[in-house]
């Protein structure tokens, strides 16, 4: 679908009528104008013109107290598609999704080292490339395609401002891939995106405020308040592994000393296992380190613990400032709940200010491994069924 036509699928009241449909389908069009105050005639003409794009079906006639039956309305989700990004840092993970988010196709490509911006963008283009072909998706069919890009993002111009694990600047992911592709390109911080996945696809629908925590080669988190992502004045809110934990600690990727990142990440707990864990043969990984743990390692238990309890302070922090009504905690380390989360939700409970935020739930994403890259889909799915609520 070309960029212009998916600008013209988009109107604030049609928006309104395709997510109320979107969340208590089946609905009927008279239940649609009682429950979003807008006139028959006017959800008539939306629903008429969300049919004429494909967006919308209607099924069999409901049930009626008297008199004539409604016709009950659906989204049509295999009628679009979105392409979701997951862009690094070591690989480049595409998928090719319908409207509900359920996963057709994947491709992923690694990403190789020394990397340049065209290099980059190039292994990116080849990614969607093959996703496309693979498919088998008419690209009249695709509403655009979402990308979720660790680091620094400029959300209005889709530039990957800072990329400090690539040790990339400035690299212009949108202007590139909509050049490249004549499709609509969204361009969010990954921990961002995740938080968005979470909260359209995750199952948090009763959290009104909500942070994501983004745990792997790096650290991130993204806030979505009353469904809204929140940038911040400058765009780097929710840069969690940069908030100072010590500042004699070690330097970070950032260049700042004692980041939280340089306690919690994969990268992080690999590099003090080979610190303690003299008798290792070889270089030790995050996955490695749960394995032992798993085996009975108690070195390996207590380091995770350990791990656990630098995360809890970290989170405590994070609901002093915010105090969000849910924390969703994903990435590859998380894979380690198990000896990670009970020294977590110890700390938080140790050191919170208050016996109410004792309460705040922290949870392991149910998306798992996707998390990030349904984030990427839904940076599309959020701007066609709620424009008014995308950005912060």
């Amino acid at each position: 679908m070309q960029r212009g036509t998916f600008q013209l699928m988009k109107s604030v009241n049609k928006s309104i009528v395709l997510n109320k449909i979107r969340t208590a389908e089946p609905i009927s069009r008279a239940q649609i104008a009682k429950e979003t105050s807008l006139t028959p005639p006017t959800v008539s003409s939306i629903v008429k013109e969300l049919m004429e794009q494909g967006l919308v079906r209607e099924s069999v006639l409901g049930h009626s107290s008297g008199g004539r039956k409604p016709t009950m309305l659906h989204i049509n989700t295999a009628a679009f598609y979105v392409v979701g990004v997951d862009a690094g840092p070591e690989s480049v993970e595409c998928v090719l999704t319908d409207l509900t988010g359920a996963i057709f196709q994947r491709t992923s490509k690694v990403l190789e080292n020394p990397l340049t911006n065209e290099r980059f963008l190039s292994d990116v283009k080849e990614a969607i490339s093959a996703l496309l072909q693979a498919g088998g998706a008419e690209q009249e069919k695709i509403i655009g395609i979402g990308v979720a890009m660790h680091g620094v993002v400029d959300v209005k111009t889709g530039t990957s401002l800072v990329a400090p694990i690539l040790n990339l600047r400035n690299i212009p992911i949108r202007e590139v891939l909509e050049e490249e592709f004549n499709l609509t390109v969204r361009v969010e911080n990954d921990a961002r995106a995740m938080a968005l996945g979470e909260s359209w696809f995750g199952g948090h629908d009763d959290a009104d405020s909500m942070v994501a925590v983004n745990i792997g080669r790096g650290v991130g988190a993204g806030i979505v308040i009353n469904g809204k992502l929140y940038h911040g004045a400058q765009g780097i809110a929710g840069e969690f592994g940069h908030m100072t934990v010590d500042i004699n600690g070690e330097i970070c990727e950032c260049g700042n000393r004692g980041c939280l990142q340089t306690f919690i990440s994969g990268a992080a707990i690999a590099k003090r296992a080979k610190s303690r864990l003299k008798e290792q043969d070889g270089k030790l990984t995050a996955r490695e380190i749960f394995e032992l743990a798993e085996s009975g390692r108690s070195d390996c238990v207590e380091l995770l613990h350990e791990t656990g309890h630098i995360m809890g302070v970290g989170l405590t922090n994070l609901i002093h400032v915010i105090n969000p009504g849910e924390i969703v905690l994903g990435g590859g380390v998380m894979k380690s709940e198990k000896f990670l989360m009970p020294a977590a939700l110890a700390a938080i409970r140790q050191k919170v200010l208050t016996p109410e935020a004792k309460q705040t739930r922290v949870t392991v994403s149910r998306l798992g491994d996707e998390a990030t890259v349904l984030g990427a889909v839904s940076l599309l799915l959020v701007e066609l069924f709620d424009p008014v609520m995308k950005t912060g």
